[in-house]
């Protein structure tokens, strides 16, 4: 279906060569104020033709809000957000039944599409382009924003692998990123700017940035593609969200990221790494949560005084869970992986079956990436806002509904820490 999210709910339309592309955001909270101003840097950074390392397609990206706000405060209704395709090259598909037409693309989804419709977009993909993620872009700004002016919450991804060039590769003694005091030290701090200083790639570190971005050189150069790793970071995240059972925060988090197009894995934590460890070393003990973190003291996590008092009293020593234990948020950084196969659609001739069951050899045309990590950064972050803007919304709504029933000597009233109740009340 084109429609995620149960309480902010965002359903996006439009193919990859259409006339346009969007979404329609319903369960905005009203009040908030939104402008296009507020949506509109992250359509840059997802945009194509950024650099000689991506797409050429000439596309602005330019998002216009059609419904939903009056003089740029959210009224509650749906949200309807556009953005015009200006580059769009149908041509350059065979026109609906020639050339490319003839065979569907290896690994892309022309075949599968035409398997369960009956019928298929004829040029770039239709929906399964990534031309589609922009309503997700979108719609992610506006739970952004939403999520940092109630809560403070800050959502960084950047890229930390390009085929065999890692930011954090494993080791003996780091078998995962979770327990490597320099990633630790990087995801506490990092913020969009200095992610997007390292562009085109978006490597947050200038000597692996150059090696990825000469990788990335080199397969375009060859008209081939490469895939990669992009991580990313929730801080400041609300403590208590996540629908256990089948609702966790981390499950949620992996049905919006294996939604992207292209993603092949998903590992939260330590991951797959964390598998090599005891639990005597995994397990996260707890500790009393400092008064100020360290972001905080260097300026870089922007708290009012009333976000700072809602934060939980305990937090953990080490971080092996990603923020998350039992399928709910514990306070701590939520931090994950994402894995992309490499882009489709390469230049390079392909031996392969067309639709009419004939052999034959199919060189595609057209405009692509020849690598979607650096682009696929900030629909990393959208998704990101997307499921912890519904489960605020869902934890909202039932401690709503519990703050009006009386407080028993079992239950912690509203807006009160959990160690109230393990402490005794006074």
């Amino acid at each position: 279906m084109s429609t995620f999210g149960q309480y902010f709910r965002v359903s996006t339309y439009g193919e990859s060569h259409g006339r346009s592309v969007g979404c329609i955001v319903d369960g905005c909270p009203s009040g908030l104020q939104l402008t296009e101003s507020d949506i509109q840097p992250q359509m840059t950074r997802r945009r194509p033709g950024q650099s000689a390392l991506t797409t050429p397609r000439d596309e602005k990206d330019r998002v216009a809000i059609e419904a939903g706000t009056e003089f740029g405060v959210t009224l509650g209704s749906p949200i309807a957000l556009r953005v015009m395709n200006e580059d769009q090259r149908p041509k350059d598909y065979g026109g609906g039944g020639k050339n490319i037409d003839a065979f569907p693309r290896p690994s892309h989804a022309d075949w599968t599409y035409l398997e369960k419709y009956g019928v298929k977009a004829s040029s770039g993909g239709g929906r399964s382009s990534a031309r589609e993620t922009i309503g997700r872009v979108a719609a992610g700004a506006i739970a952004e924003k939403y999520l940092r002016v109630a809560h403070g919450v800050e959502i960084v991804a950047f890229t930390s692998s390009v085929g065999s060039e890692f930011l954090f590769p494993p080791t003996r003694e780091h078998p995962t990123a979770a327990n490597n005091p320099a990633f630790l030290e990087l995801i506490d701090g990092v913020t969009r700017e200095r992610v997007d200083e390292f562009l085109p790639v978006r490597c947050p570190d200038s000597t692996v940035c150059k090696r990825m971005e000469e990788v990335i050189a080199e397969f375009r150069d060859k008209q081939d593609s490469i895939g990669g790793v992009v991580t990313c970071v929730i801080r400041n995240c609300p403590s208590g969200l996540g629908e256990p059972c089948f609702d966790k925060l981390e499950a949620m988090l992996g049905h919006a990221m294996l939604s992207i197009p292209a993603t092949k894995g998903f590992e939260i934590g330590s991951g797959f790494g964390g598998c090599e460890v005891p639990g005597s070393t995994h397990n996260d003990a707890f500790v009393k949560a400092p008064a100020v973190t360290p972001a905080e003291a260097n300026g870089i996590a922007q708290l009012t005084p009333e976000q700072r008092s809602r934060r939980p009293r305990l937090t953990t020593k080490t971080n092996n869970s990603g923020g998350i234990q039992g399928g709910i948020t514990n306070g701590a950084h939520i931090y994950f992986n994402v894995g992309f196969k490499p882009p489709a659609t390469i230049g390079q001739a392909q031996q392969t079956t067309g639709y009419d069951e004939t052999e034959g050899t199919l060189q595609a045309k057209g405009r692509h990436d020849p690598c979607v990590i650096p682009r696929a950064v900030p629909i990393v972050e959208a998704m990101a806002a997307l499921v912890v803007m519904d489960a605020v919304m869902a934890q909202s709504a039932r401690q709503s509904a519990r703050s009006l029933l009386p407080v028993l000597p079992q239950t912690v009233p509203v807006g009160e820490s959990a160690s109230t109740l393990m402490n005794g009340r006074q």
